[in-house]
């Protein structure tokens, strides 16, 4: 029991806590997303019991994983088409590929949503997707973001509880924050572009990775995963950009207002001459004509 409690399992689950409170934010990102897909009243249900359920079903991939880590390793079947592609994909792989282009594909369809006109309103019941379904998502989707978190907290520590603790703990902090993310989101439309974009690099990330973990070739060249540093700058040039341009474009609404205030004062200003001007003309044509008399 002590060596349970030792200084070294307490500083790895501070670091496994760690590394999936980073790696959550685009799960949070997505979270979101799919929960605006209900009836407003439930989408703070929708968050709560889909990531209480990706909890539950975390610590049970994460047991599954460690009695059969073999299975998620060894390839289960190839693709050879030669000169086009190439590879053996093993459970891991795939699974990271299948969410990386679920990924994109919702991303992509949710850009496209935003940018098209529609004659019906963005609250349409057609548009909107089932309490249970949405749960679904949400449930898998998580699982996947947690694929490789829960591998790399395997090759940090071979103790369970601790893992399981860190997947408890982040998760909890998970069911807290997606209301005050989804809350900001509604509150500052601007950004839900940044958070669809992020969510296509995210997308684009994993594909890639999931390609390199089958050792996919593409007509001949090697898919290669997407450097973490290289991941890391573009969202910080992203974000960079955004809030850049969320400054500069308050800045012109500003100025705007400014302009359109001195218009209308002015616009007042002349009006109130005008209409004192209308009122002494009577008196002018009174007293010429008393003159002439």
């Amino acid at each position: 029991m002590e060596s349970l409690l030792s200084i070294e399992n307490w500083f790895t689950l501070l670091m496994l806590v760690l590394l999936q409170a980073v790696l959550g934010f685009d799960n949070l990102l997505y979270i979101s997303l799919e929960s605006k897909k209900v009836e407003p009243d439930r989408q703070a249900y929708v968050r709560r019991v889909g990531l209480i359920g990706a909890i539950v079903l975390r610590i049970i991939l994460l047991f599954v994983i460690l009695q059969a880590i073999s299975l998620f390793k060894e390839p289960f079947f190839s693709i050879n088409v030669p000169g086009i592609i190439e590879g053996e994909v093993n459970l891991h792989a795939f699974i990271v590929l299948l969410g990386g282009i679920f990924i994109l594909y919702t991303a992509i369809q949710e850009i496209f949503h935003m940018i098209s006109i529609s004659e019906h309103p963005e609250g349409n019941p057609k548009n909107r997707r089932s309490v249970t379904m949405a749960i679904f998502w949400i449930v898998v989707m998580n699982l996947v973001f947690s694929f490789d978190s829960i591998l790399s907290a395997i090759a940090l520590t071979d103790v369970f509880w601790v893992m399981a603790t860190a997947i408890v703990v982040t998760g909890a902090a998970m069911i807290f924050l997606a209301d005050h993310v989804a809350d900001f989101l509604d509150r500052n439309r601007m950004y839900e572009v940044l958070g669809l974009f992020i969510l296509l690099l995210v997308g684009i990330l994993l594909v890639s990775d999931g390609g390199a973990l089958a050792g996919l070739k593409l007509f001949g060249n090697d898919v290669l995963p997407m450097a973490k540093s290289t991941f890391y700058f573009v969202l910080f040039v992203m974000v960079a950009v955004d809030l850049v341009q969320g400054r500069y474009q308050k800045k012109l609404m500003r100025q705007r207002a400014r302009i359109e205030k001195m218009v209308v004062e002015q616009a007042a200003i002349k009006a109130s001459e005008e209409s004192a001007g209308a009122d002494d003309k009577p008196d002018i044509v009174a007293e010429t004509k008393g003159a002439q008399v």
